[in-house]
């Protein structure tokens, strides 16, 4: 009986840490609204997928506490003592959440809601010092009625208290729409604006390999271009970090706010799942599904429909989220259009590509051979295909997408539009599991035999890309704009990542961009200074290109046009300018 009751105080102390769970979710989510339909579910989720494992821990630390003390404990059903100390462990840990979110998710929180969430976390804190004043309180001794009370009620309220400072919920925002413009301005320039789009490149690759006498055309760049650090987004997801690239609006405001909507029992939609929890295995294991976003889901205008009401023609290829391909003026391939069979590539309802008149030059590009070929590169040097990591999971031929892209950019490139971007995810791919074999003394445990088999295959990846930006350089016109992005980039797992990963069936993942690390923008043309400028966001791009080509800036956009990398001959007699909104 004594040690059901010590598991009857786990269980106790298990429910109140879920429920901090289930509040960080919430002030995550501002949307959804509060009520039976969605608290329940979301309870019953975090209070089944952690409660559990949570019971075992605390229930662990109890009986090792009855192994080790020399006094035999005979806890009560709801033990003061022991529920004080197991709830001053579950508010320390669910405030150190709250406040480990509120810093990494910071810059995609919207002000109201890291305020609320802080004042969350400091309600939280609280309690975690009221339950460990009870537990000191009751040092070698029991507690009474009273302190019972105050005990029952700050479990109430450590959870009821940030419940309530998080309000019942806001309203959605609305999807993007056009605004009627009553001005005739149009873009003032007949330049072209060049946009290479790469995912996990890092320019802790690049600059040793410039260094070294490799890549000769970012060495070119470096040289006379302008390079500097782009400071990504979490959760450092290609949707999120490209669709605030894409609108030079943050994600709270864009709509984008990770890679799917998460669907919990009933239908809840979560938008952000929050970090330092492991809350990716609630998808693993069936507790969330996954839903894709679309286009639709964007809540403000991308550049390729600002250009388009501008008059400005637009090629897009593999933007993420433009599946359906979005109707603009020029054409665009959607980044679903690698994985489709040609039966679904016809499809009116959802199409891949716009303009649909443009199908059939499409799938005859794909005959022709892609030069060079990044699928038969890795292949060449016996390397298996990336597998298993979060991005390929959702994308399981991002190598192939590369070498799709590039045949349509071959294909189409000839309609000049004044506005290309075509964006190569293989690169990430790549560096998630060859990071290891590039880099062996981040980890230690690559042998020579694997060095000597693999140790090129993310070099040469680079070297893929480094021949793409020749290429592109060699095509601009005097007056041209090339800009190379990664949206961020790629560092080596932590020892204590490499650990779970193992755990977890995928010992071949060795690169991480989970915590953030920098991408980059590269920009090439007469236009530009040559230099260093500081870092600059993702959500700096749009203002810039609609800046190159002598359209306003959309005050409600969160980024600045970087004038700092043209030249002053360039900027002198061209001004910002600015608009209200391009619509939302």
């Amino acid at each position: 009986m004594r040690y059901l009751r010590m598991l009857s105080n786990a269980l106790i102390a298990a429910g109140v840490a879920s429920g901090y769970l289930t509040v960080l979710v919430l002030h995550l989510n501002p949307s959804i609204q509060i009520g039976p339909g969605t608290l329940v579910p979301l309870a019953g989720m975090f209070a089944v997928a952690y409660g559990a494992n949570l019971t075992v821990g605390f229930y662990a630390l109890i009986v090792l506490r009855q192994i080790l003390a020399v006094e035999v404990l005979s806890p009560g059903w709801l033990s003061v003592r022991l529920l004080s100390w197991l709830c001053t462990i579950a508010a320390s840990g669910g405030a150190a959440l709250m406040w480990l979110n509120l810093r990494g998710f910071g810059a995609v929180l919207d002000p109201l809601t890291r305020e609320r969430l802080a004042l969350g976390a400091g309600l939280v804190t609280v309690s975690a010092v009221i339950f460990l004043g009870l537990g000191l309180a009751h040092l070698g001794r029991r507690g009474g009625r009273i302190s019972a009370a105050i005990l029952s009620l700050t479990m109430v309220c450590s959870v009821a208290a940030p419940l309530v400072a998080r309000g019942a919920g806001r309203q959605q925002p609305l999807p993007a729409r056009a605004v009627a413009f009553t001005d005739n301005i149009a873009a003032s320039t007949n330049a072209r604006v060049r946009l290479l789009m790469f995912d996990g490149a890092s320019l802790d690759m690049i600059s040793p390999a410039v260094a070294a006498g490799r890549l000769p055309n970012f060495a070119r760049i470096f040289e006379q271009g302008s390079v500097m650090h782009l400071a990504t987004l979490r959760p450092t997801q290609a949707e999120p970090v490209w669709s605030a690239i894409a609108t030079g609006r943050l994600p709270m405001r864009n709509g984008v706010r990770s890679a799917v909507v998460y669907r919990a029992l009933g239908g809840t939609p979560i938008e952000l799942l929050p970090d330092y929890c492991f809350t990716q295995a609630l998808v693993t294991f069936g507790f969330l599904t996954e839903e894709p976003l679309t286009v639709t889901d964007l809540t403000a205008r991308p550049i390729w429909n600002i250009l388009s009401d501008r008059g400005v023609s637009v090629g897009v290829i593999g933007w993420p989220l433009t599946h359906p391909a979005p109707v603009v003026n020029g054409f665009a391939v959607s980044d679903a259009f690698h994985r489709l069979p040609d039966t679904e590539l016809t499809q009116d309802a959802t199409p891949a590509l716009w303009p649909g008149g443009w199908l059939e030059d499409a799938l005859t590009a794909l005959q022709s051979p892609a030069k060079p070929d990044p699928v038969s590169l890795v292949t060449a040097m016996g390397a298996p295909q990336p597998i298993n990591d979060y991005d390929v999971r959702r994308d399981q031929a991002p190598i192939l997408a590369d070498r799709v892209h590039l045949q349509l950019l071959d294909a189409f490139e000839s309609t000049a539009p004044r506005f290309l971007a075509v964006r190569f995810p293989g690169m990430d791919a790549v560096g998630h599991r060859y990071l290891r074999y590039a880099d062996p003394s981040a980890f230690g445990d690559v042998s020579e035999a694997e060095r000597q088999r693999f140790g090129n295959v993310l070099n040469q990846y680079y070297g893929f890309i480094d021949t793409l930006v020749g290429r592109e350089m060699a095509r601009l016109g005097p007056d041209d704009l090339l800009l190379v992005v990664s949206g961020f980039g790629m560092e080596p797992l932590t020892p204590w990542k490499r650990v779970l990963e193992i755990a977890l069936g995928n010992p071949q993942i060795s690169g991480t961009h989970e915590r953030s690390p920098d991408g980059f923008v590269m920009a090439f043309g007469r236009p530009v200074a040559r230099g260093r400028p500081d870092r600059a966001s993702v959500v700096d791009l749009a203002p810039t290109i609609l800046y190159f080509l002598g359209l306003p800036v959309g005050r409600d956009m969160d980024g600045f046009a970087r004038i700092d990398m043209f030249t002053s001959a360039f900027t002198s007699d061209k001004p910002v300018t600015y608009i209200l909104s391009y619509g939302r």
